[in-house]
């Protein structure tokens, strides 16, 4: 075996090593990866996921329903909705109103003061 000093980048190289050219084909490798992940989001216009003051939404289609991601800052929220339609034993708390200025007002059930109606 021989010892090689320096850099190595004059002194001549065995040619009976396979494996020198297999290390250029991974690092080859991984520069074509990289380049085609910038390619995707950049074609997908989706630069926004990465923008912590941006909000972001994605909805999913499922088989029982729709599935909305929202980001927002560094909150993510996951909301799941079914195509079945809610029911179930409950009790009214009271009615909402919505005036002509577009604000909702919410009166709860039995007035002011008292307390709604099913509970005591």
């Amino acid at each position: 075996m021989r010892r090689q000093r320096g850099l190595g980048l004059l002194t001549p190289v065995d040619e009976d090593d396979l494996l020198t050219g297999v290390a250029n084909l991974f690092d080859i490798g991984v520069v074509f990866a990289l380049g085609f992940m910038v390619a995707l989001i950049s074609a997908l216009n989706l630069l926004d996921i990465f923008d912590p003051d941006q909000r972001v939404t994605i909805t999913k289609q499922r088989d029982d329903g729709l599935e909305v991601i929202v980001r927002e800052n560094h909150q993510t929220t996951v909301r799941r909705m079914s195509k079945t339609i809610g029911s179930g034993d409950g009790t009214r708390l009271g009615v909402a109103y919505r005036l002509q200025d577009g604000s909702v007002v919410y009166v709860p059930e039995g007035g002011v003061g008292q307390p709604a109606a099913g509970t005591e």
